[in-house]
């Protein structure tokens, strides 16, 4: 053969290779699944609990509160690389660790933060058959492990979580974990149920897609990871869709379920004969939230309101807890779209009005006249409004920072990004649904708190160290950033788009750069249980004997004097006399103890918990005050939910020594009001340091309004070993106590 032929025969051969190997990636011969790892742990000490168990009821006993029942803390909002999200910040583009499986939530559970309960809770809009019985496979070791009698050092809950996002606030529900008692196939649902719209659309109509192939040729020496994921998504894709026509308790557990509301859940669920947790959360976060939501839908008969519960008060995505009366409203009529653009107030800058300023900024600076400038003004509010969670695409070439604080509750303690009070706790605890007139449906919830997780790290809050491992906090370089939050074009006119063009973009159409500095390391579910067995901690949550915390283990009781426990429901003529008690977290000390270490190996400790463990002291933080609420529900429809909700309606400070304090009180306005009131109480603990506390870092003016930001960024202008630490007062919630009056 000749030297040319030679040549021209290689070259054939090395382009046949190449487009060989790339048709190959793009028909995913190279993606692997991801499993859910090994549990490495040994058995779990029982050193620790034992000293705990005994210094509470000291404690308990110490405030003539009887020792019959143990606060134990766990965190029932846990994801690992089983959920979409999760994978995606896994990957090097986001400075991601690599896989999260099931195994290492286990560990570091059992381990790491030492918790008495948790529940994993992937997504179920990438749930397939093999998954689901991996995931039942993993929580059953998990809890083999730690021991099947009457008291486990742990115990571990199989769940998952409906992840709805609806485009128009009617049409939006929000999130939802489902959480089941036993471990057993039959106590179990056949598949996790997705929903519908925004999220399994894009799922399963794109797959793959959503993660480019072009990504692996750009990052090739991780390109394994995006082989993987593409893979991942694709499997879901391909998951037959469920018989719309069969019934429920007949379908196999091979298809891929969807239920469109909050009561077609709860129908799939009662058709298999389950009774599970179901727990709303993330309720303000407006992310992916539209504004003008409001819960007033979920009372509505059809969307089985009875069956939620508990409700998640605070996770790492920021405190729900709290109504503010900011909001804006989309107005819907058959042949347009159109958006009410409120002005901002001392406390709340709105996104649309803040664009409607960027615009006149540029305007004036373009030379042009005033009242053409304000003009402008206008139609860019009126279109940034009709935007809503896109709100910040309606100005062309924005550097996130000129965007400030618009959007966000300034004055709530570790609020969520895009906050929407609406959708809050306690507006939600304000309304009432009148369509029965005769026995108007309310909330009767409890309150917890979760960590949402995302890295299989149950139970972060217990000290505020590694951002990136404990939030959601991803570390993108520069070039990634450019790419994935590439700078349009700057314009004085603003971007219009039709509905149809924003819906199209999905998530895309989303602000992801402030939220950032919102990720915090989340908070913790506490129960009063009997004991620490898998009936009695489910058993307790079920009785609503439940509280949430901002992530530190903080004790708290909250009854009547009689014996009503918070979560309980009574009936009076008069006010009950109300007890509320409570101590401070154990401040930590560095590192991890030594039978943890010996449990795990240093290697473990070091990856897993990045050498940092919950080691309590002897010494714990003071509780500074409790601050009451008081909500009275609407007796009428319409009432005003401003004069409803009393926050703070009684702040009672405390004088604490180091081990607690405790206060009575009561209502001398109940006898004569003839009306339903809910009380609960926060626990107040003094000041201490807290990553993302101070959100955007907002400079003000003597006026109050945010001139300047200093964001905690995801990325490479934010160091990695940047903590974005600032002060906080960390808090309990108590379940609430509802009060029906007799003559209401």
């Amino acid at each position: 053969m000749s030297k040319r032929k030679l040549a021209i025969s290689l070259v054939v051969l090395f382009f046949s290779t190449v487009g060989l190997y790339v048709y190959a990636a793009y028909d995913d011969w190279f993606g692997q699944p991801r499993g859910i790892g090994e549990i490495q742990g040994e058995e779990r000490s029982d050193i620790l609990i034992k000293t705990l168990a005994a210094e509470q009821a000291a404690i308990a006993r110490g405030m003539n509160e009887t020792p019959d029942k143990q606060i134990l803390f766990g965190d029932l909002h846990v994801h690992t690389t089983f959920s979409t999200d999760a994978f995606l910040w896994s990957l090097p583009i986001y400075g991601g660790e690599g896989a999260h499986p099931l195994a290492d939530a286990c560990d570091y559970a059992r381990h790491c933060s030492a918790l008495d309960f948790w529940s994993i809770t992937d997504h179920a809009e990438v749930a397939t058959p093999k998954r689901w019985e991996q995931t039942k496979q993993s929580i059953r070791a998990c809890n083999a492990v730690s021991g099947n009698g009457d008291s486990p050092d742990m115990v571990s809950f199989v769940g998952f979580e409906w992840t709805q996002v609806g485009q128009l606030p009617e049409d939006h529900f929000g999130h939802k974990n489902v959480i089941f008692k036993g471990l057993e196939d039959a106590e179990l649902a056949k598949r996790p149920i997705a929903s519908g719209g925004v999220a399994v659309n894009a799922l399963r109509t794109n797959g793959k897609d959503l993660i480019p192939l072009p990504l692996a040729f750009g990052d090739f020496n991780n390109r394994q990871n995006y082989f993987d994921i593409r893979r991942f998504l694709q499997e879901a894709a391909e998951v037959d869709l469920c018989d719309p026509d069969t019934p429920i308790a007949d379908l196999p557990a091979s298809c891929f379920e969807i239920a469109e509301t909050p009561g077609a859940l709860v129908d799939s669920l009662e058709a298999q004969a389950l009774d599970p947790l179901i727990i709303p959360h993330g309720t303000t976060w407006g992310f992916y939230t539209p504004v003008g939501v409001t819960f007033d839908k979920h009372l509505k008969a059809e969307n089985r309101p009875e069956k939620m519960e508990l409700v998640e008060v605070m996770s790492g995505h920021g405190n729900s807890e709290e109504y503010r009366s900011f909001r804006g409203a989309l107005n819907i009529d058959s042949e347009a779209l159109t958006a009410d653009c409120p002005a901002p107030t001392p406390k709340y800058l709105p996104m649309c009005w803040r664009a409607g300023e960027i615009i006149i900024e540029r305007c004036l600076a373009d030379g042009d006249g005033a009242a053409e400038c304000e003009a402008r003004a206008k139609q860019t509010r009126d279109i940034a409004a009709v935007f809503s969670v896109a709100a910040h695409l309606s100005v062309p070439g924005t550097e996130i920072e000129q965007w400030l604080d618009a959007g966000q509750c300034r004055d709530c303690f570790l609020p969520s990004f895009g906050y929407r009070p609406g959708n809050s706790v306690q507006y939600a605890l304000a309304i009432r649904n009148f369509d029965n007139a005769d026995k108007p449906t309310r909330l009767n919830w409890g309150f917890i708190a979760s960590s949402d997780n995302h890295r299989a790290r149950p139970g972060t809050g217990f000290k505020n160290v590694d951002r990136t491992k404990t939030t959601e906090a991803v570390h993108l370089t520069e070039e990634w950033r450019k790419r994935v939050f590439p700078m349009e074009a700057k314009s004085s006119k603003p971007l219009v788009l039709e509905r149809d063009e924003i819906m199209q973009r999905g998530f895309g159409a989303t602000e992801q750069e402030r939220q950032a500095s919102f990720w915090t390391t989340g908070g913790l579910a506490a129960v009063h249980a009997e004991g620490r067995s898998r009936e009695e901690i489910f058993d307790a949550i079920k009785r609503r004997e439940t509280y949430g915390t901002s992530g530190p283990r903080i004790l708290l009781w909250f009854n009547t004097k009689d014996g009503v426990p918070m979560g309980g429901t009574t009936k009076r003529n008069g006010s009950p006399i109300f007890e509320v008690k409570a101590a401070g977290a154990h401040k930590q000390k560095a590192g991890c103890a030594d039978e943890t270490v010996a449990a795990l190996g240093a290697q473990r400790v070091q990856k897993l918990c990045a050498n940092e463990c919950f080691n309590p002291s002897s010494e714990r933080m003071k509780i500074t005050r409790f601050e009451v609420v008081r909500i009275r529900p609407q007796i009428e429809q319409g009432e005003a939910v401003e004069k409803l909700i009393e926050d703070p309606w009684k702040v009672i400070p405390c004088n604490d020594k180091g081990n607690g304090c405790q206060a009575t009180f009561s209502d001398p306005e109940f006898a004569a009001s003839n009306r339903m009131a809910t009380y609960y109480v926060r626990a107040i603990q003094e000041p201490s340091k807290k990553i993302n506390a101070d959100n955007l870092r907002c400079t003000y003016d003597d006026d109050g309004n945010c001139v300047e930001v200093n964001m905690c960024y995801g990325d490479d202008r934010t160091a990695r070993d940047d903590e974005c630490l600032a002060e906080v007062e960390e808090r309990a919630w108590s379940s609430p106590i509802y009060v029906e009056h007799a003559k209401e």
